[in-house]
């Protein structure tokens, strides 16, 4: 372990920062924890931790601080407000952004920070709740050279797969990338699991052959039950793959690259969020490639069509 950097500050204890901070406990690290709700410090603190009442209290007690915030906005009013954290960090703090954001937010905050004498770090992630929870999270880093190296000690506590991907703002361009390719699989799947039902083939064994086979994915294996089971509880919630889209379409915008098939999965999330099913798991996409389908969905179980049925028989007519 790095000694320099053993204080570790965490701005952000929410479904994936309570368990990132809590890993770095148990590594030995002193994690001092600051969040909007009190139930999420004084959790951290029942596991070893220890509270803040500002950021300036974090910004304060640490060698390093990290943030994992819902989005740029808060980031940078977490970064650069009044009493937030460039206003109260010492010289030469290393502060590493692990919220996902856009890439040109995160460009700001890497000049505002170079200005100030303050290091600074985008290190968005990838792995879900699960990868949280299990210290596997794959770690996309942005940044230069000996600050990356500086944080690697406890970055490889909170994830498998750690890998400097280039300058401030790169790390959340590839992670811009990630979401595509994620939002894109899981809308193929979705497909895919309304093709086999709508023509009466068992998806059950016909995913297991899939998975083995080239169309198997890391999507796949994570997701795959829960759709043909249609439990969507979140492991990542629509809305937030919903404002992650945004800010691939936003980047794409602004680099001419040319986003066809992300354009359409973008406009199919933002629809299954306007429904109101925001805080369920992003696989819900299921729900909408059914309805286009006109084809109705239980709650939980398995989907059934909306063919006209004898009230009798239950027949379909």
């Amino acid at each position: 372990m790095n000694v320099e950097l053993r204080r570790i500050g965490f701005i952000g204890l929410g479904i994936m920062g309570q368990p990132m901070a809590g890993n770095l406990v148990r590594a030995g690290y002193h994690v001092t924890g600051y969040n909007r709700s009190d139930g999420a410090v004084e959790r951290l603190v029942a596991q070893g931790g220890h509270a803040a009442a500002t950021v300036g209290d974090v910004v304060r007690a640490v060698d390093a601080v990290i943030t994992m915030l819902p989005n740029s906005t808060e980031v940078e009013g977490v970064a650069l407000g009044a009493d937030g954290l460039f206003a109260n960090a010492r010289h030469d703090l290393l502060y590493v952004d692990m919220s996902t954001i856009h890439p040109a937010v995160a460009r700001r905050l890497g000049e505002v920070g170079a200005r100030e004498g303050i290091r600074v770090l985008d290190a968005p992630v990838s792995g879900g709740e699960i990868g949280a929870h299990d210290a596997s999270l794959s770690i996309m880093v942005g940044g230069a050279t000996p600050d990356v190296a500086a944080a690697r000690d406890f970055l490889e506590t909170l994830g498998k797969t750690v890998v400097h991907v280039g300058p401030s703002g790169a790390g959340q361009t590839v992670k811009a990338a990630n979401q595509l390719i994620v939002a894109g699989t899981i809308e193929l799947l979705a497909e895919a699991i309304v093709l086999l039902e709508a023509s009466g083939v068992d998806p059950l064994p016909a995913i297991a052959v899939l998975a083995g086979g080239l169309a198997g994915s890391r999507v796949l294996d994570l997701k795959a039950n829960g759709m043909l089971t249609r439990s969507f509880q979140p492991g990542f919630r629509v809305a937030l793959h919903h404002k992650d889209l945004g800010i691939v379409q936003q980047a794409a915008r602004e680099s001419g690259a040319a986003i066809p098939l992300g354009s359409m999965v973008s406009q199919l999330m933002a629809a299954l969020n306007a429904q109101g099913h925001g805080d369920l798991d992003h696989s819900a996409l299921l729900k909408v490639v059914e309805q286009m389908s006109g084809r109705e969905t239980d709650r939980e179980g398995p989907r059934r069509d909306n063919a006209v049925r004898d009230p009798v028989t239950g027949s379909a007519t």
